[in-house]
């Protein structure tokens, strides 16, 4: 299961009425600045930390950046067969020591718990304002899920404390595989017993959609162009004709609504 085969690919909205409608049975959604704030969120707990702890030459800011752009060389030892499958939070934790050590802060100088704590950070995080919202609406026609490289013991406290209403933890553990390996989205296809073209992928990053089309799954690009700080670059607009597009989730639980109301009064005429 290196590559994904190849399936009819769809092309925009101008074809979400046939496309979109009736097939499509379940969400499956990017966590990390899709669903929730990782940046301000990460934030608020290196400053409560940097205070504890009197390390005045932190900037939260920076430190989560710093942290976060070890995210991708991380995992990508794990998708390169360097390394076997190895948790999230592990991977998190081994990411903070190195941003610890960027910052000349020597990790043996601070206490284990404390550590321990900080890295639970990442479990901790805020959703957006719209998504437990959104998420409800569509969670009333569709099975909704991650699709995340974050570990369920994870995904779990961030749903138990936000009150993210998933049917299920989908994404990397359960699957063996990081994103964007084609593994991640058709293991997780297989666990729901669904086709790929059943499922759609809801993501705020293109690479992540790109990579789900390929595997045959559909595709919502859903726009938080804050999610790296103000002066984000990336991700700002959608760069490919994904089959949904919407400024948030309550905009995109309006845009599949009304395909799955008119679906549903035409069978019963």
């Amino acid at each position: 299961m290196g590559s994904c085969p190849v399936y009819r690919s769809f092309k925009g909205n101008k074809f979400m009425t046939e496309e979109i409608g009736p097939d499509l049975h379940a969400l499956v959604f990017d966590v990390f600045g899709t669903v929730v704030d990782w940046r301000n969120g990460v934030i608020r707990e290196v400053s409560s930390f940097a205070r504890e702890h009197g390390l005045n030459g932190i900037d939260p800011a920076a430190f989560a950046d710093m942290w976060r752009s070890h995210y991708v060389p991380s995992m990508l030892e794990v998708r390169s067969g360097r390394r076997p499958f190895t948790r999230l939070d592990v991977l998190h934790r081994e990411n903070l020591e190195k941003t610890l050590a960027t910052f000349d802060v020597s990790v043996s100088s601070v206490p284990a718990a404390a550590l321990h704590e900080l890295n639970l950070a990442w479990h901790r995080l805020d959703p957006w304002p719209d998504s437990v919202a959104g998420l409800t609406q569509l969670k009333a026609r569709y099975i909704i899920a991650p699709l995340s490289n974050g570990n369920i013991r994870l995904m779990l406290d961030m749903a138990k404390r936000s009150g993210l209403p998933w049917d299920a933890i989908l994404g990397a553990e359960t699957a063996g595989a990081y994103k964007p390996s084609p593994e991640a989205y058709l293991r997780t296809a297989e666990i729901l017993d669904l086709q790929p073209d059943q499922i759609c992928m809801v993501a705020a990053h293109n690479s992540d959609l790109a990579a789900a089309r390929r595997c045959g799954m559909r595709t919502a690009f859903i726009t938080r162009t804050t999610e790296h700080g103000p002066t984000q670059t990336t991700d700002l607009a959608p760069e490919e004709n994904w089959d949904v597009v919407a400024t948030d989730m309550l905009d995109l639980a309006q845009k599949l609504h009304p395909i799955q109301d008119q679906t549903t009064a035409v069978k019963v005429k």
